[in-house]
């Protein structure tokens, strides 16, 4: 099944790549929904209004495509997930429409609240349909799945291979046994260096010791010669 999604995939991502979207963005009502929402909220006398919508609107409808680019793990979700999320966003403007104008300053703080609070729930929900897609018994959710890259729905509910991190693992193990006979080797390496470097300090120790020793029984050999002959002379003027 796997296998069979990854044919039929590959080619259409390859049609749709140059117009990469996200879960939210695939519903073009998505973009004209969050303007609007936006622009009833903000005053028109406000100074800079323009500018202050477009990078609102801006930053809030670039936060699916965003965080699904990331990771191949977080491509798809199923459609129900989509319509709950565009759900929720739309009662946190109305909520945040209804509260009194107190400056676009407030209005951006607040904006901002909301983008995290959008990301947040998005990833999780990704991760969670991740987890239940790739699991080995794959409960099948109803409905449609969405391919968050081309906005394809497709009938596949169940997941193998790259879109489940199974190369990613794999990469990482080659990665764990690469650094494993490198540590190896540098091991064995360190090792054969620090024996070489015991041998030869032990090898110029040794030649040091043979030539301490051999100056000192050249010097008592020296000085044995020296006492017999002091006595063989004190011997000979007594016989005399």
């Amino acid at each position: 099944m796997g296998d069979l999604w990854l044919l039929f995939l590959l080619p259409l991502s390859l049609v749709a790549f140059h117009e990469v979207k996200g879960c939210l963005e695939c519903d073009p009502k998505f973009i004209e929904d969050v303007r609007t929402f936006i622009e009833n909220i903000v005053p028109s006398e406000v100074p800079g209004r323009d500018y202050l919508l477009e990078r609102q609107i801006k930053e809030m409808t670039h936060i699916s495509s965003k965080l699904s680019h990331r990771d191949k793990m977080l491509r798809v979700l199923d459609v129900q997930n989509v319509v709950n999320l565009r759900s929720w966003l739309k009662q946190q403007f109305e909520k945040l429409g209804k509260g009194t104008w107190k400056g676009a300053f407030i209005l951006q703080g607040k904006l901002l609240e909301i983008r995290q609070n959008l990301e947040s729930k998005l990833k999780e929900t990704l991760k969670t349909f991740s987890e239940v897609a790739c699991s080995e018994d794959c409960i099948v959710t109803e409905g449609p799945v969405l391919d968050c890259w081309t906005c394809l729905r497709i009938t596949t509910h169940c997941f193998r291979g790259e879109y489940c991190g199974d190369d990613s693992r794999e990469a990482e193990s080659r990665e764990i046994v690469l650094f494993l006979i490198l540590l190896t080797e540098a091991v064995v390496l360190g090792s054969t260096l620090l024996l070489f470097h015991i041998c030869v300090s032990h090898r110029r120790k040794m030649k040091a010791i043979r030539r301490s020793l051999k100056k000192y029984l050249e010097k008592k050999l020296e000085e044995l010669m020296g006492m017999a002959e002091e006595k063989k002379g004190k011997d000979f003027g007594t016989r005399k």
